[in-house]
């Protein structure tokens, strides 16, 4: 009996060590989620290319301060969230609202939301072939 419960122990302790460590990874890789929808050449700007993702956060989620090597264009399609930029008060955004962000700007967006998700539209300028996760580098 006693190896049996041991056994039980074990096995549930590992199932929810294994499910927090899948949350706790996915909440700290939040910039290589989301959808790429299109990619095109930028005309004029050899080995450049518009870059057109769909991103979203869950509820109580962000995307943890980070910055684009380029112009960042987001529009929030679904939801809604709290823009946060270094040096400027936190900035509420709603479905139908947009928000911009410059090379080099260490930013983080928040979802308002602890349950429901919200969904953006995130539209980048980046090398030709660039990578999601190339796209917002983490900073600390």
């Amino acid at each position: 009996m006693k190896r049996y419960l041991s056994l039980v122990i074990t096995l549930a302790v590992g199932a929810a060590i294994g499910l927090l460590g899948g949350r706790l990874s996915s909440a700290q890789e939040p910039l290589k989620q989301g959808t790429v929808l299109q990619r095109e050449d930028v005309a004029g700007s050899k080995g450049m290319e518009a870059i057109l993702v769909l991103r979203e956060i869950p509820g109580g989620g962000e995307s943890g301060k980070h910055t684009q090597s380029g112009t960042e264009i987001v529009y929030i399609l679904d939801g809604s969230v709290v823009f946060e930029a270094a040096g400027q008060a936190p900035k509420p955004l709603s479905a139908g609202q947009a928000f911009s962000t410059k090379a080099g700007e260490v930013h983080n967006v928040k979802n308002a939301s602890s349950s429901a998700p919200a969904k953006a539209l995130a539209f980048y300028i980046a090398k030709k072939g660039a990578n999601l996760e190339d796209l917002s580098k983490p900073v600390k």
